[in-house]
């Protein structure tokens, strides 16, 4: 069993690990290994949970009146990540996102690259203003964008947002920091700005940017090059096909071109990345 670590520092915009000091009438105070403190409002105290001098994990940023502020609510993005936020304010200085928090997340004017429009959303990053420790976002992501290649080669898997799409395919950021490019060519499922997904590294380019792959490259390739057949099928039958896990072997050769238990197999894949429903009849896509 993992043991929890204190905080050394309480650090806006992350999760921290702090120790359960003192209660107060307006809920708990929570002690970073400095002995700085931050407020858990009532709202959030599970006193159950949370016995004095237990560690815990918060999430910190600031509240309207820039004081830092602890809760356990996660944010749909931290300091560093990109999420994709709905607009739900604007005001002549900038725009207010929803962030999963009580207090919306603040786009300075500054930090946009077009008007904003309220209830649209934008691929954005978490950012802190280091003078202020006042958490911001930003739609202006160029300088953020890590050039070192360094550790990356190819099938290494990643973390990727969706960013935008491309005359050539869909513009990712993967694991936060790198710039990548999924091609339509390959993709076999439907994408829109916003998704997260799993990709593979197919090429690392000289211009500090990634060629990335939905499925396993060369020979690991196999059963990604069946979920991609499959789904390109399922995409050619106006999405849904009358095939089961106890479809007739013959039957799944002749459409699909693979044995029954690569079927299955592929089948399960596809099921637990929520690519497809199975029902008592047929295969459809989500």
């Amino acid at each position: 069993m993992e043991t929890k670590s204190k905080n050394l520092t309480i650090k806006i915009g992350e999760i921290n690990t702090l120790e359960v000091m003192r209660d107060t009438d307006y809920g708990y105070f929570l002690e970073a290994k400095d002995a700085d403190e931050v407020l858990l409002p009532n709202v959030y105290v599970m006193e159950d949970e949370m016995p004095m001098g237990s560690l815990i994990d918060v999430f910190v940023y600031t509240d309207s009146e820039d004081r830092p502020v602890a809760t356990t609510k996660m944010p749909y993005a931290k300091l560093g990540e990109f999420g994709y936020f709905t607009v739900v304010d604007y005001k002549q200085y900038g725009a207010f996102v929803n962030w999963g928090l009580p207090k919306d997340l603040f786009v300075p004017l500054s930090q946009q690259k077009e008007h904003f429009t309220i209830g649209k959303k934008y691929l954005l990053r978490v950012c802190l203003d280091e003078q202020t420790n006042r958490l911001f976002a930003t739609q202006k992501i160029g300088k953020y964008l890590n050039r070192d290649m360094k550790g990356l080669h190819q099938n290494k898997v990643l973390e990727a947002i969706v960013l935008a799409t491309t005359p050539l395919g869909f513009k990712v950021i993967a694991d936060d920091q790198y710039e990548g490019m999924l091609f339509t060519n390959e993709i076999f499922q439907k994408l829109r700005i916003g998704d997260k997904k799993k990709v593979y590294i197919k090429n690392v380019r000289k211009d500090f940017k990634l060629d990335l792959s939905l499925q396993p490259i060369g020979k690991q390739a196999k059963i990604g090059e069946l979920e991609g057949m499959v789904l390109q099928l399922l995409k050619e039958s106006e999405g849904s096909l009358p095939f089961t896990y106890k479809s007739d072997a013959n039957e799944i050769k002749k459409v699909f071109g693979m044995s029954k238990k690569n079927f299955k197999a592929t089948l399960t894949i596809l099921i637990d990345n929520q690519e497809i429903i199975l029902s008592d009849t047929s295969i459809t896509l989500v």
